[in-house]
């Protein structure tokens, strides 16, 4: 995989076959275009490659109304490379690319900048000022300027159409099972092992307390089973998110793993947690007795969800 950063920094070659998108969470509607976007390039010889732009758009335009992301931008590369693109342009969004009219930013960046000989875009894709450039608007400019454009239609799971709103609204629930046919791979939480309350060792049950990126969406409060991904070594765990209400009134979500068998001393470490099911929701427990008893009960289900489910990364 080629990283591009920076619009100025790409010089013309072989031409491009380029996916346009956001592209938050790599859900199966975003694998469909990439996959379609691949195949268009080996069939023209072109180089198979995505634009992205960093940060999120609304995060520039309207910050009070940003979501969450899905995952990071490291991650949407790793799953980019997973999927066969060759290439990733990641430029930065700003108020001078979100002013930029449909024909200029066809004319001038995909023609003239990037020399793209197609495109593929979702159905609901905008671009240009105001959202103004529809995927209609494209396939015009695009015989008009001379390079080809491919849309994707909705991917359906049942009724729904898949979107990262979606698969937020399922992770906000807990939802694990929906989340993972409308993402097509187990939802995943990657960050730093940091020091917490040293509580867990006490009683039984030592935890990796982890540092999750802010901006990241975290599933909703309460228990999961989950594999935790150790210096390149997959193990069992079950994770807890919330605010530790046995303890305290008031404080803030952490996300804490319970590794099984482990025993190694890992903080600093980036480690990743992907989460299977949701076993049950946050309590409130009487005393540490009362916790440490639901422990042992929490480990012995999450057990038995691992044991029967089959798991792969991607």
């Amino acid at each position: 995989m080629r990283i591009i950063k920076g619009l100025e920094n790409y010089h013309k070659g072989r031409p491009l076959s380029l996916a346009l998108g956001n592209f938050d969470g790599v859900h199966l509607g975003h694998q469909k275009l990439i996959k379609l976007n691949i195949r268009d390039a080996k069939e023209r010889g072109t180089i198979a490659a995505a634009l992205i732009f960093e940060p999120h758009p609304l995060r520039v335009l309207y910050p009070e109304r940003t979501p969450r992301m899905l995952i990071s931008t490291s991650r949407k590369i790793e799953l980019f490379t997973l999927l066969g693109l060759e290439m990733v342009i990641q430029t930065p969004f700003t108020l001078e690319i979100a002013r930029l009219i449909p024909e200029y930013f066809a004319r001038h960046v995909l023609h003239e900048t990037l020399g793209v000989a197609s495109v593929s875009v979702g159905f609901n894709y905008t671009f240009g000022h105001k959202g103004a450039g529809t995927p209609e608007t494209l396939k015009h400019l695009g015989e008009e300027i001379g390079f080809a454009v491919n849309v994707v239609p909705p991917v359906m799971v049942g009724e729904q159409v898949v979107s990262s709103t979606l698969v937020r609204q399922a992770l906000e629930a807990g939802d694990i099972d929906w989340a993972y046919k409308l993402l097509g791979y187990w939802p995943m939480l990657e960050g730093e092992v940091i020091e917490g309350e040293r509580r867990g060792g006490k009683i039984g049950f030592p935890t990796a307390n982890l540092k999750i990126d802010e901006d990241l969406i975290v599933p909703g409060e309460g228990v999961y089973a989950a594999k935790a991904l150790v210096r390149g070594e997959v193990h069992n765990a079950v994770v807890n998110i919330g605010k530790k209400p046995t303890f305290h009134n008031t404080y803030p979500v952490t996300v804490e793993a319970y590794i099984l068998d482990f025993h190694r001393i890992i903080y600093g470490e980036t480690i990743r947690l992907y989460f299977l099911k949701r076993i049950r929701g946050e309590m409130k427990f009487s005393g540490a007795e009362q916790l440490v008893a639901q422990i042992h009960q929490d480990v012995t289900q999450a057990q038995r969800v691992l044991a029967d489910t089959r798991f792969r990364a991607f």
